[in-house]
This record gives structure tokens, sequence and C-alpha cells, in this order.
């Protein structure tokens, strides 16, 4: 009878683990993982994120229109996990001073402004960090940029030692700069 039991108990175990496993797979294949990485005149930094696509969704928007994400809440900036970025060195972000480490990526959509919060606490994305954890917050305007499927951050040079983080997704772009500081 125990073995029995311990057999029926395997087998939930290993179909549990079967399913979790594919829906891992499935949201990842969903929503790839992405980095960005660039040295430019020794201000170094690198972002690691998911990327979701549009798929014929209002992506930013009011909740009474049916965006996938409303204006004034919580967006992880990406998919699945929470977006991660690295500054090798102290840095000025828009004009807010930056210690050199990793941090939580995150941010409150508007319509006409983003803010983009650096957080100390890492983990899933899915949640609303604590918010006590923020590093620092800046405003940054929104630019209507060419229409863009898939979720992407890049860095650009702005000039020596400095450079442009850019994010776009569906038909907004933001450029926040980054310098060393």
């Amino acid at each position: 009878m125990l073995k029995k039991i311990l057999i029926g108990v395997g087998v939930v175990v290993v179909l549990l683990g079967a399913a979790f496993g594919y829906l891992q797979y499935r949201n990842y294949s969903l929503s790839p993982r992405g980095t960005a990485e660039l040295e430019n005149g020794g201000l170094e930094i690198m972002v690691d994120y998911c990327r979701p696509s549009v798929r014929d969704r209002v992506i930013f928007g009011t909740a009474e229109e049916g965006a996938l994400q409303p204006y004034g809440q919580y967006w992880r900036l990406g998919a699945n996990e929470a977006t991660e970025i690295e500054f090798k060195q102290d840095v000025l972000l828009v004009d807010q001073e930056i210690k050199k480490g990793r941090y939580r990526l995150y941010a409150i959509p508007g319509e006409y402004y983003f803010d983009l919060v650096l957080n100390s606490s890492f983990g899933w994305g899915a949640f609303e960090p604590d918010s006590t954890q923020d590093v620092a917050t800046v405003k940054v305007p929104v630019l209507k940029g060419d229409f863009t499927e898939q979720f992407t951050i890049d860095l650009e040079p702005l000039y020596d030692n400095s450079q442009k983080l850019i994010i776009q997704w569906a038909e907004i772009k933001l450029e926040v700069p980054v310098i060393a500081n």
C-alpha cells in the first residue's frame, strides 16, 4: 500500500515539474531574454531584461482602453523577471547621482512622461518592489518613435564618458542620458 502511495506521489511531482517547466519555457519563448552592454570612454553599463511583443495589443493607455500597461501603474520594464541595470562606476542618471552597482529598473508610465525608478531590491518582477528601497526616480519625456514590435533596451554612445539608454516599445521611445560622475 505504501509503495502505491509513493509511486502516486512521485507521478504527481513529475507531472507538476513538467507542467511548471513547460510554462517557464513558454513564457520565455514569448518574451525572450535580452541584454544591452556598452563601454564608452570608461563608462560601462549592462542591462538584463526580457522582451515581450505587442502582438496586436494596446500596450500603453488607460485601464478603460484595456491597455496592457495602464498609465500610473507599476511596470517591471519588460516581462518575466525584473529588469536589472549595472553601472560599473558612479554615474549621473539624468540629474540624479547614482553609486556604482546593480539595481532593479522599473517604470511608472504616463501619457507624456515616464517615471524611471532605480531600486536596490531584487526578485521576481511581477510584484511591485518595496518603494522604501528606491534609490532614484527620474522623469523622462515620452518621444514618439517608429513602431517597435518587441520591447527593446539599447545603449548608444552620447559623447566621451556618457551613454544614452534607449527604451522602445510599440510607439513610445525614451532616451535617458547617463554620464560618468
